[in-house]
């Protein structure tokens, strides 16, 4: 008789996203899957969102208030006073931001059915931001500020701590000691934590787990995951509870703090699917503590780090397709929070989690944590079995929303999983994470625009090359200006992740990287951006060598508990913090097409040297020519159908000869060409073939040579006008 496995629950704490669940626990779930072990998972943050926000949550949380009797400012004494209007409206207003509720939208446009406290104040702002939004897009936005004006509430009256997407984020962020989360946790609990309680109590007594495993993706939900330990210990000491994800991924390596395994028994790092399997086979009594992979646990009262270097970590093939079962898929709430166009997909929607590639094939960039597996082991998963993967959860959510949450996606795969897309003829809208890399040709991006890709984000990170070639980013300016360009008119959005107050920067380098930046806007070539400032880690290059980049860590002391962001001063002694302001000012004007002409000083309250860049710089590297070379193994894909045939008789200086009229129709437009008979047969013929719907590809040297066979010089026939107008309406050349 086979003994009875352990039962696992997954928790993802309080709080990640509004939108859609974090695929941690679904991917962990689907590998838990395919070995035949129970588990039920459950995102809290959102069970713990939606107790909060309905009719009997603020009923609650508006008496909890009161009874305080203490003066609170003139912004939260008049949503207290309005207090009967959102109690009425709550319910409805959630049940729209799901989806339930549509038809709501028009009222909410009215401006006098919500009421209305701080956040509002900046709608007349926003107004020409948002003059082209459609009625439900602009009742999403509202929606959002009256939700924010509860959590402004919150934060004052209730729980410093709150937010949205993320909770007592300080307490995680720079963490070298546990001292001050550890004392936060001796506190009493607060009032959303109680609320987090009741929600947790209520799913242990239902799944009875032996094992919960919490998954501590982000700082903003480190509190909230230790607090669950905490409470699921209190009430049953037996049941085991192990961390992983991401924080600990990059901030736990060096843990040595023994009172964190007051809370938790083990905490696993990096890829959990083994690490999982091994802690459960030991506490099935299978194997000894010292015998798991990459786990931390407290043996003797010491904090002690096991890894199994005999037990091989499981391919991407092998882990299972990610199970988003028990997760309330419908519940979820889509708002629209600011007007930056990607940021705006990441809290909009709900999207189904999928990775193309295990780790980055770059590898390089000397800012990140290559260092770390789940960025330095690459591994592709095949276009296929990705396909397979985006057809069960289609079947699984009714959601063909995807979001592939790569470092940086290959572009082989993207071609591969594109091609593999329309080949069955899926509808599915994805969006991913790139590198600018010149392998964007326009027919590549017209093929990813064809399967359903409607946005990608990338790295220009400082727009200088030297600083470019510094970070090892292994793009150019003008490279990424050709490949955004490419994207753009495809009809792909663009969001570009910027950087400031890299290593050795100058200020000269951040005026010019903002011009450059100004005037790929300018260009049409970026919807999307943000400015982020440079952060030291730990496992990054420059955080393993400062020195080869000029920077001084403040201290080489290692904490007791998280240590990956790394005060430190570079030798520069440039003041980068100060740039901050008007960075983000100005890239919020350039979004929304304006600003162009004002002077970069405008955005600054301090003088800045003038940049050095060309006022045509980004312009003339967008006219440059390009290669017009076909290499003989470029793949040649149709992508439009099988046209119309007339036959007609062209005469010219007394001579007649035949003609083909060829007529397409796209989703458009209708469009014909003319060629010779004989051309236009084996075009004909040629088309067929050349169907995406076809599984052998064929290259370019193949149909040359097919050409070649009975017709002459076939390079004279390719640069024809009638063959540009089909490259311009879906044959390429990939």
């Amino acid at each position: 008789m086979q003994p009875t496995r352990t039962k696992a629950l997954l928790i993802t704490p309080p709080f990640t996203q509004l939108n859609t669940p974090y695929p941690a626990t679904a991917y962990l779930k689907g590998f838990l899957n395919t070995k035949g072990i129970a588990s039920v998972q459950a995102d809290l943050g959102i069970e713990v969102i939606l107790a909060v926000f309905s009719k009997q949550g603020l009923i609650d949380l508006f008496a909890h208030i009161e009874a305080k009797q203490e003066l609170w400012s003139a912004n939260a004494q008049r949503i207290l006073a309005l207090q009967s209007h959102y109690i009425a409206t709550i319910d409805s207003v959630i049940a729209f931001l799901q989806g339930k509720n549509p038809t709501l939208a028009l009222q909410i446009c009215q401006e006098d059915f919500l009421p209305e406290a701080s956040r509002f104040a900046q709608l007349e702002e926003l107004d020409w931001a948002f003059g082209a939004m459609g009625t439900h897009d602009k009742a999403k936005h509202l929606a959002t500020l009256y939700l924010e004006d509860l959590s402004d509430l919150i934060v004052e009256c209730v729980d410093d701590h709150f937010g949205f997407s993320r909770y007592a984020e300080r307490l995680g962020r720079s963490a070298n000691s546990f001292d001050e989360l550890y004392e936060a946790l001796q506190q009493p609990a607060t009032y959303i934590d109680e609320i987090l309680f009741k929600i947790l109590d209520a799913r242990l007594d239902r799944v009875a787990p032996d094992l919960v495993l919490v998954s501590v993706p982000f700082p903003g939900n480190l509190y909230a995951a230790f607090r669950c330990a905490q409470r699921t210990k209190q009430r049953d000491p037996k049941i085991k509870v192990t961390m992983g994800g991401g924080f600990p991924n990059t901030e736990l390596r060096s843990l040595s703090d023994a009172r964190v395994f007051a809370f938790f028994d083990f905490i696993t790092l990096d890829d959990g699917e083994a690490p999982v399997e091994l802690l459960i086979e030991h506490l099935e009594g299978q194997r000894d503590v010292t015998a798991l992979k990459r786990t931390f646990a407290l043996i003797d009262g010491q904090v002690v780090y096991t890894n199994n270097a005999q037990c091989k970590d499981y391919k991407q093939s092998e882990v299972g397709t990610p199970d988003y079962s028990d997760l309330p898929l419908d519940q979820y709430i889509s708002v629209i929070e600011i007007v930056n166009p990607m940021h705006r997909m990441w809290s909009d929607g709900r999207w189904n989690k999928l990775t193309m590639a295990h780790g980055c094939y770059w590898g390089k960039c000397t800012f990140c944590d290559i260092s770390l597996d789940y960025i330095k082991i690459y591994e592709p998963v095949a276009a296929n079995l990705l396909c397979d993967r985006m057809e069960e959860l289609i079947a699984q959510t009714g959601q063909n929303g995807f979001h592939f949450v790569d470092e940086a996606a290959p572009p082989a795969l993207m071609r591969a999983l594109a091609l593999e897309i329309l080949k069955r003829k899926l509808t599915v809208t994805w969006w991913t994470n790139i590198r600018f890399e010149k392998s964007f040709s326009r027919d590549l991006c017209l093929l990813l625009k064809a399967s359903g890709c409607i946005a990608v984000s990338g790295g220009l990170e400082v727009a200088s090359d030297r600083l470019l070639a510094l970070i090892d980013k292994g793009v150019t300016v003008e490279q990424v200006a050709r490949v955004t360009r490419n994207f753009t008119e495809s009809g792909i959005m663009v969001h570009a992740y910027l950087m400031y107050g890299y290593p050795t920067q100058t200020v000269q380098e951040t005026v010019d990287s903002l011009e450059m930046v100004r005037q790929m806007f300018e260009a049409g070539i970026l919807q999307s951006g943000f400015w982020h400032q440079f952060a030291l880690t730990a496992h990054s290059p420059v955080g393993l060598e400062p020195e080869k980049f000029g920077v001084v860590k403040d201290s080489d002391i290692i904490g007791s508990f998280a240590n990956n962001d790394i005060a430190f001063k570079d030798k520069t002694g440039i003041d980068h913090d100060r740039f901050s302001f008007g960075l983000k000012k100005s890239l919020f004007n350039y979004m929304h097409g304006i600003c162009f002409d004002f002077a970069l000083q405008d955005w600054f309250d301090f003088k800045i040297p003038k940049t050095k860049i060309s006022p045509d710089f980004i312009a003339d590297a967008l006219h440059a020519d390009t290669d017009l070379l076909v290499k003989p193994t470029a793949k040649i894909i149709w992508l439009g159908g099988n046209p119309s045939v007339e036959t007609f008789t062209k005469t010219k200086k007394g001579n007649s000869w035949e003609m083909l009229a060829l007529t397409f129709h796209d989703k458009r437009e209708t469009f014909t060409i003319q060629v010779g008979q004989q051309e236009g047969e084996w075009l004909l013929q040629m088309l067929k073939g050349l169907s995406v719907a076809n599984a052998k590809v064929q290259t370019f040297q193949q149909i040359k040579s097919d050409f070649e066979q009975t017709l002459d010089d076939f390079e004279l026939f390719w640069f024809s006008k009638p063959m540009q107008t089909l490259r311009e309406s879906g044959l390429l050349v990939l």
